[in-house]
């Protein structure tokens, strides 16, 4: 490449951009800026060549043609190696450009700002990332910055080759650019479709900040690191107030009772997960009951899960959690003294989700070179919709009960069999191949904890009985009343199984399948 002659710097973000212009100075580089970032170089007192005046091209159309001149473009995309390039630079008179240090108008930070839709078109920069994708591609000739935090590491190349850059360094810029490029256009796409509301494009891009590198993913041997993907937060506001680094698994859980906990539990309610399941869920008037009810459904599988809470934790509920071993604790506020007696459990993550922003729409499932895209099953219960299709018909306070086991049941790995009693779990039979076994597992948890919760309990099923088999099951334990989505060929066949135990059976017409 050799020694850097020219450097195009064009920043929104003006941070430490000081501590390049020293190097660049000392290392006798010119300097070509624009708008703002050309007022900020000379203000800091350094030389600098307007690009305009570069160009021999005023800027226009408020700003909106800079940088797209052939002068600039030729600068950054000539290949130093071609003799035709050569001699065409020398006939223009155009000068190579060696260096761009670009990043782009804050789009982003525009969007959370306002719902001004003019603001946020004029903040979709055009200059920016032509410039950028142009200096990658030609990286065997030109290194390109994009993020600042790469700053000192230019300095150190500069530094250390006396004015030039290492060829490894420049291709591994050129693929941040890119990475930078795509997530900026993704960003941008992302908004129209929103603004649109084009749920399913024909062509659909991510994007995502990485958060933090992982130690590992679900397993030892596999690496892992957190994004968030979102138009309005830099972060997803977990604060953590104690406790280790939060690993894959905890955060696989963490989401898994967030959309519990936020799934319109209208009550003082405790989720308690593991390995992505509920294994006991409870609303009661009072928190710490709601807490001690959420972990008798299932004491054995709540051991090393976590505690997910819709209200601010107190004493009372703090030495409760202390007497189990929990790996996380989620809750909207923490008491003082109540987080004086959680820490004491040191490697105990305590988190505060006072200011999580839940605005899940879609699921994504990706395999190998495939994904699935779905809406997110947001659907909400409703008590119209209801059917009871046995003689015996539910009291209200049936009704409340069979709406609480029918949202918790939604969460549940399929299939799924959720017992309950007084708004809370007291079984919860998962992911089973066969609805059968979930039955059957569901009740038998309801009897080892919980024997006498089973009588005159609500079972709820995620999808339809396709036999009258798991019905049977759930009456033999003491079950007296079954919500279900109904639909099956043989629901005739499960009904009059239903009435000949004398029990209520409720269809609610919606499939709640969570694979």
């Amino acid at each position: 490449m050799g020694k850097i002659k020219n450097a195009l710097i064009s920043v929104s973000d003006k941070e430490n951009l000081k501590s390049i212009l020293f190097v660049l100075k000392k290392n006798k580089i010119n300097l070509i800026s624009s708008g703002g970032t050309y007022k900020s170089i000379k203000k800091l007192g350094f030389r600098c060549n307007e690009v305009s005046e570069y160009t021999g091209f005023d800027e226009m159309l408020d700003g909106r043609v800079k940088t797209l001149h052939p002068k600039i473009h030729s600068g950054i995309l000539f290949n130093r190696s071609k003799k035709m390039h050569r001699k065409q630079m020398q006939k223009k008179r155009f000068q190579p450009i060696d260096l761009v240090i670009v990043n782009f108008y804050p789009f982003e930070t525009t969007v959370k700002k306002t719902s001004n839709k003019e603001k946020i078109v004029e903040n979709i920069d055009i200059g920016g990332p032509a410039m950028v994708r142009a200096a990658a591609k030609n990286f065997k000739d030109v290194a390109v910055i994009t993020d600042k935090q790469d700053y000192p590491e230019l300095i150190k190349e500069l530094k250390k080759l006396k004015g030039e850059t290492s060829y490894d360094f420049r291709k591994r810029m050129a693929s941040k650019a890119y990475s930078m490029t795509a997530y900026y256009d993704s960003v941008v796409s992302e908004w129209f479709n929103r603004d649109i509301n084009l749920e399913f494009p024909e062509r659909k891009t991510f994007f995502g900040k990485k958060i933090n590198q992982l130690r590992y993913g679900e397993n030892p041997h596999q690496k892992s690191s957190i994004y968030v993907s979102s138009l309005n937060n830099d972060n997803i506001n977990l604060l953590q107030l104690s406790g280790k680094a939060l690993s894959y698994n905890n955060y696989n859980d963490i989401f898994a009772g967030i959309d519990i906990l936020f799934s319109n539990l209208r009550k003082p309610s405790t989720v308690i997960i593991k390995h992505a399941n509920p294994c006991g869920v409870s609303s009661n008037e009072s928190a710490l009951k709601s807490f001690v009810n959420a972990q008798a459904s299932d004491p054995i599988s709540a051991f090393g899960g976590i505690v997910a809470c819709n209200y601010k934790i107190s004493k009372k509920i703090a030495l409760e959690i202390n007497k189990t071993f929990f790996e996380v604790i989620l809750a909207k506020g923490f008491e003082k003294k109540a987080l004086n007696i959680l820490k004491k459990k040191k490697n105990m993550r305590i988190i505060d989700i006072s200011r999580f922003n839940y605005e899940s729409k879609t699921t994504v499932k990706f395999f190998d070179n495939s994904f699935l895209i779905q809406e997110k099953d947001n659907l909400v219960f409703n008590k119209k919709r209801l059917k009871c299709v046995t003689k015996i018909k539910p009291s209200r306070k049936e009704l409340k009960d069979i709406e609480f086991a029918f949202r918790v049941c939604k969460y549940v790995k399929s299939n799924a069999i959720v017992v309950v009693k007084d708004s809370s779990t007291i079984g919860i039979g998962a992911g089973q191949q066969n609805r059968l076994d979930s039955c059957k597992i569901a009740t038998q948890k309801a009897k080892r904890f919980q024997p006498r919760n089973l009588i005159n309990s609500i079972a709820a099923s995620d999808a339809f009985f396709p036999f009258a088999d798991g019905i049977k099951t759930l009456i033999n334990a003491g079950v007296k009343t079954i919500v279900q989505p109904g639909g099956s060929i043989r629901d005739k066949e499960v009904i009059e199984a239903a009435n000949k135990a004398k029990i209520k059976m409720i269809f609610t017409g919606i499939r709640h399948f969570n694979h």
